[in-house]
C-alpha cells in the first residue's frame, strides 16, 4: 500500500511538473510575441493562451514530452526585438528569425539553450554569442557585419555549416577555422575584404564539400593543404587577386566537380595564376566544371580534360595556352559549353568536336562527321583558317538557321545540300559565305528558298548568272561584290555564253533574239501608254482627300481615324526630334493624349523603313506593363505614323539632366531602375521570339503621370531566335556613351549589349550625370566611374549626384554595384537582365537602422526640390552621419 502511495505521489509530481514546465514555455512564448511590434500579416495571432501551445503558428513541439523544439518565424517580415524568455525554451533546438526587420542586441541569455542547434538570423542583425556548444548550422550573411573573423569560432566542434558571406569582413582569416573538422560547407566571400590568403589550416576541414571564397580580395597563392578536402566537390575562388601557379594538389581531389578560378563575376579585381594547368586536374571523373579564364596561364590543356565523361563546361578563355585542342574532347559528350578565345591555340578542330569556340587560328577541312549533329541550329565558324570543301553532309543539318563560314580558306563550289534546313521555314535563314575561295555557280536551288533572310557571297571566285527570282530579288550588289565572274542584276551583263553556260535549260527552253526584242519593244510602248494613263488618273483625282490613302492599322479598340492623327502633325505640337523621326503630342475627339512619332518619308525602291517593320512587329503584340503600347499606326506608301500611348512626364533622361529645375528623389529613381529593368527582362527572356531593344538609354525610358518607366524605341530591335544569339549588324546600333565595348571589334550585338547599355543608365541614376561630354575628351560615365571610385562601392560618395543630399547609402551602393556588374568590358562576364532585376530588387538591410534611414552624401549642396510626383516637391533637409562604433575584440560588430 505504501509502494503504491509512492508511486502516485511521483505520478502526481511529474505531471505537475511537466504542466508547470509546459505553462512557462507557454508564457516565454508570449513574452516573445510581445517584443514584436508589428507584425504586418497577423502570423502570430493565434500565439495566446487560448491556444494550444504547440498550435502556434510555425511552432513545433516534441511528441511525446509537449516540449518546444523548433520555431521557423522566416521572412514574415516582422518588426521589433529578440526577447531574452527565449531561454526558458530549454529543449529548443532549431531557431529561425531570418529575413526579418528584427534591430536590437541578441540576448546573451541565448547561451542557455544548451540543445540549440540550428540558429538562422540571417539578414537582421550580427550573433555575438559563441558558447553554445551543439550548434551546428550557423548563417550570418547578407548583414553589413565589420571587423575579422573571431578566433573563437574555432570553438564549434559539431559546427557543419558557417556562411558569413555578403558583409564588411576584414582583417585576416583566422588560422583557428581549421579547428572545425566536422564543417561541410564553408561561404566566407562576397563584399569582405580580407588581408592575405587562405591559411593553410583550410586543409584540416576533411569533411569539407562545398567552399566559396568569390569575390573578397584573397591574394597570394592556393595553398597545397587544400589537396587534403578529398570530400571538395565545389571550389569557387573566382574574382580575388590570387597569383602564382595552380598548385597540381588540385588534381589529387577525387570529388571535385565545379571548379571557378576566374574573374567571371566582374572586373574589379582579377587573379593572377600562372604555370600551367595540373595535368592531372582532367583525371577527376567527377569534374563538371571548369572555369580558368582571364588569368595568365601557359602551356597545353592537359590530354584528358575529360577522362570521366562528366565535364559539362570548359572556360579558358583570356589566357596564354597553346598548342592544338585535345583530340579526346571530340568524344567528350557530356560538353555542352566550351570557351577558348584568346589563347594561341592552333591545329584543326578534333573529329566529334560537339562545341566550336571562337579561336582565330583553327585549320584543315570540316569532318564530314559535323552532319551527325541533327540538333545544331547555328554553325559560326567565322575568322579562322578552315579550307578545303564544304561537306554536302551539311544539309543533315536540317535545324539550322543561320550558317557564318565567312573570313576562310574554303574552296570548291557551294554544296546544293545547304538550303535543306527545315527549321529556316520558321526562323529565317541567314547564309554568309563570303571571303573564301569558292567557285562554280549559285545553285539555283539556293534562290527558291522562300525563308532566305539574309545572303552574303562577296569576295569569292564566283561565277555566272545570279538568280534573279525567290529571294534573291531583295537582295542588293553588295552580297555579291568581288566576283568579277558574277553577272546580273547591279553587275552589269552577263558575257556572251556565259549567261547560256549557266542556265541551258532555260535557254532550250527560251525565244529567240529577235523575237525578244519584239517583245520588249511592245512591252515599253505599253509601259509608255500606261504611265499616261495613270498621271492623268492621279491629276482627276488630285483634289480628293488625302486622307483617303491613310490605313488606319488598330493593335485595340480605337474610337478615332487617321484624320485625327493628321490632325496632329503640327509645328506646335512636336515634343521630340531624332533620327528616327519626329514625335507629336495630340488630343483625341475623345479627350485622350497621344503621341504620334512620323517616320522619315521613304524613297523609291529604299529598303531602308527607319525602323517601321521592327516597331510594329514588336510593339504591336507585346503587352506589358513597363513597355511603352503602340495602340496603332496609320500609313500610305511613303509615310508612316505610329500611334503611342502619351507620357506626360517625358524621358528619364529630359528630367534628370535637362532644364525642369527638380530632380528626381532616391526612391523614384530606384523605382524607374526596377521597372525599366523589368521591361527589358520581359523582351529579353519572355517575348517569343525573343528580342534586343538595341538602343536603351535614359531617353528612351519614358514617365507616365505616376513616374513609372515604360521602355521604348524599339526602331533598332532586332529578334533572336534562341537565347545567347547575336546578330551582324550593318548599322551602328545605339546610342553614343552607351554602346557596349565589344561591338568595336565584332560589330555585333546581343542581348548583354542591352545590359550592359542599361548598367549606364544605372549610373546615370546614381551619379546624376550625362553619359558622355563631362568628362574630358574620349571619357564616358563608365570610364570615369572606375578612375574615381577603383570600382568599389565604398567609393561611392566620390560620384554620388550632389542634388540628393538624403538619401540611403547602401541602396545607393547595392545600386552601384549592379551598374557595375552590368558594365563588365567582357560581356559574358555581365548578368542577364533576369538576374539584374532579382539583385536589383533584393535590397540588402541598412546597419543599425530601418530600412526608411537615410545617410548624408560628402558634398551635398543646399536644400533644393525633389521632384517626386508630377504635381509635388519635397524640401531635403540634411541629417548627421550615424555615429560609428568601434569593434569590441574578438566580436563581429557592425
Amino acid at each position: 500500500m505504501k509502494l503504491f502511495l509512492l508511486l502516485l505521489f511521483l505520478l502526481l509530481h511529474i505531471s505537475h511538473s511537466t504542466a508547470a514546465r509546459a505553462i512557462s514555455e507557454l508564457r516565454a512564448l508570449i513574452a516573445v510575441k510581445s517584443s514584436i511590434t508589428d507584425d504586418p500579416q497577423s502570423y502570430l495571432s493565434n500565439w495566446n493562451a487560448s491556444t494550444p501551445l504547440c498550435s502556434f503558428t510555425r511552432v513545433m513541439c516534441d511528441d511525446t514530452r509537449r516540449h518546444v523544439t523548433s520555431i521557423d518565424l522566416t521572412n514574415f517580415t516582422l518588426s521589433g526585438t529578440l526577447s531574452p524568455s527565449l531561454a526558458h525554451l530549454r529543449f529548443l533546438q532549431n531557431l529561425s528569425f531570418a529575413a526579418n526587420q528584427l534591430s536590437g542586441p541578441i540576448p546573451t541569455e541565448l547561451a542557455a539553450l544548451s540543445n540549440l542547434r540550428y540558429l538562422n538570423l540571417s539578414n537582421n542583425l550580427p550573433v555575438s554569442v559563441t558558447e553554445l556548444p551543439n550548434l551546428r548550422h550557423l548563417h550570418l550573411g547578407g548583414n553589413y557585419f565589420s571587423g575579422q573573423i573571431p578566433s573563437s569560432y574555432g570553438r564549434w566542434e559539431h559546427l557543419e555549416y558557417l556562411a558569413v558571406s555578403g558583409n564588411e569582413l576584414d582583417g585576416v582569416i583566422p588560422p583557428e577555422i581549421g579547428n572545425l573538422t566536422k564543417l561541410q560547407q564553408l561561404y566566407i566571400g562576397y563584399f569582405n575584404i580580407f588581408e592575405g590568403g587562405l591559411p593553410p589550416e583550410i586543409g584540416n576541414l576533411s569533411e569539407l564539400v562545398r567552399f566559396d571564397a568569390a569575390n573578397c580580395m584573397l591574394s597570394g597563392e592556393i595553398p597545397p593543404e587544400i589537396g587534403k578536402l578529398q570530400k571538395l566537390d565545389t571550389l569557387f575562388l573566382q574574382v580575388n587577386a590570387l597569383s602564382g601557379s595552380l598548385t597540381p594538389d588540385l588534381g589529387t581531389l577525387k570529388s571535385l566537380k565545379s571548379v571557378d578560378l576566374s574573374n567571371n563575376m566582374s572586373q574589379l579585381w582579377e587573379n593572377n595564376f600562372t604555370g600551367n594547368i595540373p595535368q592531372k586536374l582532367g583525371s577527376n571523373k567527377k569534374l563538371q566544371v571548369l572555369d580558368l579564364s582571364s588569368n595568365k596561364l601557359t602551356g597545353s590543356l592537359p590530354p584528358d580534360m575529360c577522362s570521366g565523361n562528366t565535364l559539362q563546361t570548359l572556360i579558358t578563355l583570356g589566357n596564354f595556352l597553346f598548342g592544338p585542342i585535345p583530340e579526346s574532347l571530340g568524344k567528350c559528350e557530356s560538353l555542352s559549353r566550351i570557351r577558348m578565345g584568346e589563347n594561341y591555340l592552333n591545329g584543326s578542330i578534333p573529329k566529334g568536336f560537339l562545341g566550336l569556340p571562337q579561336l582565330t587560328q583553327l585549320s584543315g577541312g570540316l569532318p564530314t562527321s559535323l552532319g551527325n549533329f541533327s540538333g545544331v541550329q547555328k554553325l559560326l565558324l567565322d575568322g579562322n583558317k578552315f579550307s578545303g570543301e564544304i561537306p554536302a553532309e551539311i544539309g543533315n543539318l536540317q535545324q539550322l538557321s543561320k550558317i557564318d563560314f565567312s573570313h576562310n580558306k574554303f574552296s570548291g563550289s557551294m554544296p546544293p545540300e545547304i538550303c535543306k534546313c527545315k527549321l529556316s521555314q520558321v526562323c529565317g535563314y541567314y547564309l554568309n559565305l563570303s571571303r573564301n575561295h569558292l567557285m562554280g555557280s549559285i545553285p539555283s536551288s539556293i534562290s527558291n528558298m522562300q525563308s532566305l533572310t539574309s545572303v552574303d557571297f562577296s569576295y569569292n571566285y564566283l561565277s555566272g548568272l545570279v538568280p534573279g527570282s525567290g529571294q534573291f530579288s531583295y537582295f542588293n550588289y553588295t552580297s555579291f561584290l568581288g566576283n568579277p565572274k558574277l553577272c546580273g542584276p547591279y553587275l552589269g551583263p552577263c558575257k556572251d555564253g556565259v549567261a547560256k553556260g549557266n542556265h541551258e535549260t532555260h535557254v532550250k527552253r527560251g525565244l529567240s533574239a529577235s523575237l525578244k526584242l519584239l517583245l520588249v519593244i511592245g512591252l515599253l510602248v505599253f509601259s509608255i501608254l500606261f504611265a499616261v494613263a495613270a498621271i492623268i488618273k492621279a491629276r482627276s483625282l488630285k483634289k480628293a482627300s488625302d486622307s483617303r490613302a491613310w490605313k488606319l492599322t488598330a493593335f485595340q479598340r480605337l474610337d478615332f481615324s487617321c484624320d485625327d492623327v493628321l490632325d496632329c502633325l503640327k509645328e506646335d505640337n512636336i515634343i521630340g526630334k531624332g533620327g528616327a523621326g519626329i514625335v507629336y503630342k495630340g488630343s483625341m475627339p475623345s479627350g485622350d493624349q497621344v503621341a504620334v512619332k512620323r517616320l522619315p518619308a521613304m524613297s523609291r525602291g529604299s529598303s531602308h523603313d527607319h525602323g517601321f517593320n521592327a516597331e510594329i512587329q514588336t510593339l504591336g503584340r507585346i503587352r506589358h506593363r513597363h513597355i511603352v503600347r503602340l495602340l496603332g499606326f496609320c500609313s500610305n506608301h511613303e509615310t508612316n505614323l505610329l500611334v503611342y500611348e502619351y507620357m506626360p512626364n517625358g524621358s528619364l533622361g529630359e528630367v534628370l539632366h535637362g532644364k525642369k529645375g527638380g530632380h528626381l528623389h532616391w526612391d523614384t529613381r530606384y523605382k524607374i531602375a526596377v521597372e525599366a529593368a523589368k521591361g527589358l527582362c520581359y523582351l529579353h527572356h519572355d517575348c517569343s521570339p525573343l528580342i534586343v531593344h538595341r538602343d536603351v538609354k535614359s531617353n528612351n525610358i519614358l514617365l507616365d503621370s505616376d513616374l513609372e518607366a515604360h521602355v521604348a524605341d524599339f526602331g533598332l530591335a532586332k529578334f533572336l531566335q534562341d537565347s545567347g544569339t547575336s546578330e551582324c549588324m550593318s548599322a551602328i546600333p545605339g546610342s553614343y556613351g552607351y554602346i557596349a565595348p565589344e561591338y568595336a571589334y565584332t560589330l555585333k550585338v546581343d542581348e548583354k549589349s542591352d545590359v550592359y547599355s542599361f548598367g549606364v543608365v544605372l549610373l546615370e541614376l546614381v551619379c546624376g550625370r550625362k553619359p558622355v561630354g563631362e568628362f574630358g575628351d574620349g571619357v564616358d560615365i563608365v570610364q570615369w566611374v572606375r578612375k574615381r571610385t577603383d570600382s568599389k562601392k565604398e567609393g561611392i560618395l566620390k560620384i554620388l549626384d550632389p542634388r540628393l543630399s538624403l538619401v540611403p547609402l547602401h541602396e545607393v551602393m547595392h545600386v552601384f554595384y549592379v551598374a557595375m556588374l552590368c558594365v563588365e568590358e567582357q560581356a559574358v562576364e555581365r548578368p542577364t537582365m533576369r538576374e539584374v532585376v532579382q539583385i536589383l530588387t533584393e535590397l540588402p538591410k541598412p546597419p543599425n537602422s530601418k530600412r526608411g534611414d537615410s545617410v548624408v552624401t560628402e558634398s551635398a549642396p543646399s536644400p533644393g526640390t525633389t521632384l517626386d510626383s508630377p504635381s509635388e516637391t519635397k524640401t531635403i533637409t540634411k541629417e548627421p552621419k550615424d555615429q560609428l562604433q568601434p569593434p569590441a575584440p574578438d566580436l563581429l560588430s557592425i
